[in-house]
């Protein structure tokens, strides 16, 4: 039988410090009523000064290996490979993992960086199965973390109304590829012409190795909205097609997709597009926003403690990202238990 990465934990975290809509129109030109229109975002929340990515990755981890833990296929110490998913380092140099590895008391395992922005967290995923399916580790901890509050522009109701802070991560074992939770697939791409439409110009060797005058805002991140949401729906909507005949399913047969949180109406958008139904696409970013390569392992965790996501369904976990950069992977839902509160969040508000 073929080898494959197994999920068996769970975990998933959000700094508990909220920023409601209702705050930021205190301070911005904006209105509840405009950020909900436009993202479906009601609230999200946000790291303290002093915290850092770190902090919510450890966290997250954490709660992953207690899950492995009680499910009853992982210790903590067994973990191998930490791969983090992440946009915003604590620093540029070194890497955020090995931090992450160390303050979690797992040794001197493999801990490294991926950077693919929004997809990030797919693309961890892929690059951790790929090492346990060569041999090359036994037990991944693969997490997305991100804090995007620290890159953006403080006056800017349009970034600031859709990003949020949070990590989520999960365990993987090398295992069956029958399994339930067995990783059946990927399909990963990616569009260098398009690097510009989600950026943060500052800060880079390619700024640094110039002579000319970097602006203030160069520093903070930026996005062509129209642009990507076009690209967004496009990318994702192929990329889980073309994995879904891959592993040999029907769109019918997909029960839950959990795709990047990034806007309700692309989430809908990609929905339409694969012949989905608004309750077969799991939507958990009106109460985090976008929280980039944090999204999809929050919302799996959220789904979960919902009763959601259940074991036996099938499941499509799709992204898209800065880059460009997309990708998606499949799984039958395993039978997992998540430590409780796995996070912070409170459940869909009331409009």
């Amino acid at each position: 039988m073929s080898r494959a990465a197994v999920v068996c934990g769970l975990g998933a975290w959000v700094p508990p410090t909220v920023v409601t809509n209702h705050d930021l129109a205190e301070r911005l030109d904006t209105t509840d009523e405009w950020i909900r229109t436009r993202t479906g975002i009601a609230r999200r929340h946000v790291i303290e000064r002093g915290q850092a990515t770190s902090d919510l990755a450890v966290e997250a981890g954490r709660r992953a290996l207690a899950s492995a833990s009680d499910n009853g296929t992982d210790d903590d110490h067994e973990v191998d490979l930490v791969v983090l998913a992440t946009s915003t380092p604590d620093r540029p140099c070194p890497g955020t993992a090995p931090t992450v590895a160390a303050r979690l008391g797992l040794g001197a395992v493999a801990a490294f960086d991926v950077q693919a922005v929004c997809t990030g967290f797919v693309y961890a995923l892929a690059t951790a199965a790929a090492m346990l399916s060569a041999g090359t580790a036994r037990r991944a901890l693969v997490i997305g973390a991100d804090t995007f509050s620290t890159i953006l522009d403080p006056e800017d109701r349009t970034t600031r109304a859709i990003f949020g802070d949070g990590a989520g991560a999960v365990v993987l074992r090398s295992g069956q590829a029958h399994e339930p939770g067995a990783l059946l697939g990927f399909d990963l791409g990616s569009d260098g012409t398009g690097e510009d439409l989600i950026t943060v110009r500052a800060g880079g060797s390619r700024q640094r190795s110039t002579a000319e005058q970097v602006h203030a805002a160069d520093h903070f991140f930026t996005m062509a909205g129209r642009a990507v949401f076009t690209q967004a729906v496009l990318n994702m909507s192929k990329s889980a097609q073309t994995l879904i005949d891959r592993v040999g399913w029907s769109e019918s047969g997909v029960d839950r997709v959990v795709a990047h949180q990034a806007n309700v109406r692309i989430l809908r958008a990609v929905g339409e597009q694969l012949g989905l139904a608004d309750e077969q696409m799991v939507i958990h970013l009106d109460r985090v926003g976008n929280t980039v390569a944090g999204s999809i392992p929050l919302a799996l965790a959220d789904a979960v403690t919902a009763g959601d996501l259940r074991p036996g369904q099938r499941v499509l976990l799709t992204g898209f990202g800065g880059g460009l950069t997309w990708g998606s992977t499949a799984l039958i839902w395993p039978d997992l238990t998540l430590p409780a509160p796995h996070a912070p969040t409170l459940r869909k508000e009331q409009a």
